[in-house]
């Protein structure tokens, strides 16, 4: 067949698609149905029964007329996002040219650009633009500058619920209404059931008191940052006995509902409840477990965002405000009255009975609550898995008396915030009650997402967390404010954890 003369340029017009749509699943790490396209050898000779690229003839070309099948079609690429008409068309006009692509060229994946989730959101806002935002538009505008038919910027917001304040006052009244202890004396141990899926979860007391936050100076394989020692004093709350298993966590990371990337629904019935409307993470793109297991063990790799957000989706079933805890409610909880380096004693020898961890864990995480507790009651307070506080990471301020309930409140930047109590990953030194970690956005390389993911921390397979329902109940406002302090601008740290 002659081939047609076009005007397009493989590596302005063509290359672009491919990269975005294609080489997610048919690249160097991953062939979809046996076929490969990042080079140009591998896009002629195709896979299975169809080859991947016939010059001359769109019909025989899987590239393109996999793109042209209607939406519903088990076969249609790529089989979330299709291709709009004007990019099929440049595919085809393409490959009737001839499909001539240039010796040595390698394609390599890009992220893909969706208007209404990437590009919209900063062109309403208007610049000046940060280096990473200019790359997305870049990228958009070489992927086609697809634009929505009868889309237009500006004009009032959508009416209809949200995940917003209005949401958080709705869940602040259920709490309000439902909240029946008073004191300290009412505060019991109870077990509970996520109300949607069943999976049940168990809160320990913690009494209020005063403990020495940070560690003293003679103490074996300290860290600068865990000192100078000071006083604080900690309402009572209620703490998880147990880290947060996938059982409680995978039903609200996984669900249905399509979603765009900052977790609202892309349809929002008027009658939804509060536990649907709040934001919830978008689907994984690899098994977030990493094979270790599911059922009774914790849950792994979720961002701060994502962990707070499940705290407001189990607050909205239960009408129980739970969030992460304080830095100092965690250390005052995982001490549970000691003043050595782990809640049994000093000596490290001693610590297979009560953690899991480097040494004894065979590199994964394990089911929770299989070691001995601390003296409250709190299982895997050291090891497993670090667990996520609220607090942003800041050196410990000079001892000035007794502070009271202090939390270092997150700014506009993501990182660092702090997680604490070792992980199957760290040896023993690093599973003591005052040992410090700083996230890092190495905890999320291998996001190939623009921008990363504000739900995964891929690289984290040592992170969870663990919930905490204080006795008072505060404001919707601050409750509105702690659900939502997890996001932030992504920012480069040096000097931080598992490099």
């Amino acid at each position: 067949m002659m081939a047609a003369e076009s005007k397009l340029d493989f590596n302005r017009d063509v290359r672009p698609i491919l990269e975005a749509a294609c080489i997610h699943c048919h690249g160097t790490e991953k062939q979809e149905g046996d076929v490969r396209l990042d080079t140009k050898e591998a896009a002629y000779a195709g896979g299975e029964d169809n080859p991947g690229i016939t010059p001359g003839d769109p019909e025989k070309s899987s590239v393109w007329w996999t793109t042209t099948l209607p939406p519903t079609d088990d076969l249609i690429m790529p089989p979330k996002k299709p291709l709009i008409q004007a990019q099929t068309d440049i595919l085809k006009e393409w490959i009737l040219a001839g499909a001539p692509w240039p010796d040595g060229v390698v394609l390599q994946e890009t992220p893909r650009m969706d208007f209404a989730n990437n590009i919209q959101p900063l062109f309403a806002r208007g610049g000046p633009f940060t280096a990473e935002e200019v790359k997305m538009i870049r990228l958009w505008s070489e992927q086609g500058a697809v634009w929505p038919q009868g889309l237009k910027l500006g004009g009032p917001e959508p009416d209809g619920p949200g995940d917003n304040l209005d949401l958080v006052k709705t869940i602040h009244e259920k709490i309000t209404a439902t909240h029946t202890e008073e004191s300290p004396s009412d505060m019991k141990v109870y077990e509970a059931k996520v109300p949607i899926t069943g999976a049940s979860y168990t809160m320990v007391p913690i009494p209020a008191g005063e403990f020495l936050m940070g560690s003293p100076a003679s103490e074996a394989d300290r860290k600068e940052d865990e000192g100078p020692q000071h006083k604080v004093k900690i309402d009572p709350f209620w703490m998880g006995k147990f880290e947060v298993t996938w059982d409680e966590y995978e039903p609200f990371m996984i669900t249905d509902v399509a979603r765009r990337k900052n977790g609202s629904p892309e349809k929002i019935p008027a009658d939804a409840d509060a536990a649907f409307i709040t934001s919830k993470p978008t689907t994984p793109y690899t098994e977030m477990s990493f094979g270790m297991g599911t059922k009774g063990f914790p849950a792994i790799s979720m961002t701060e965002h994502a962990a707070l957000k499940y705290c407001q989706w189990l607050s909205a079933q239960t009408g129980h405000f739970y969030r992460l805890p304080t830095e100092a409610e965690w250390e005052y909880a995982c001490r549970a009255g000691t003043t050595t380096a782990f809640s049994w004693g000093d000596n490290p020898a001693q610590g297979g009975d009560y953690a899991w961890f480097w040494d004894n864990a065979g590199e994964k995480y394990q089911k929770v609550g299989q070691k001995k507790p601390n003296p409250w009651g709190l299982h895997d307070m050291h090891g497993n898995v670090i667990e996520w506080v609220l607090d942003w990471y800041e050196p410990y301020p000079a001892a000035t008396g007794v502070v009271e309930n202090p939390y270092v409140k997150p700014g506009k930047l993501l990182y660092p915030r702090v997680a604490r109590g070792g992980s199957w990953y760290d040896d023993m030194d690093l599973l003591r009650s005052s040992t410090r970690f700083k996230s890092n956005p190495k905890w999320k390389i291998q996001d190939p997402q623009l921008p990363k993911s504000i739900w995964y921390h891929t690289d984290g397979e040592w992170l969870g967390f663990r919930l905490v329902r204080p006795l008072n109940v505060p404001s919707a406002e601050t409750m509105h404010a702690i659900w939502n302090s997890g996001r932030g601008e992504e920012n480069e740290v040096k000097d931080a954890k598992k490099d």
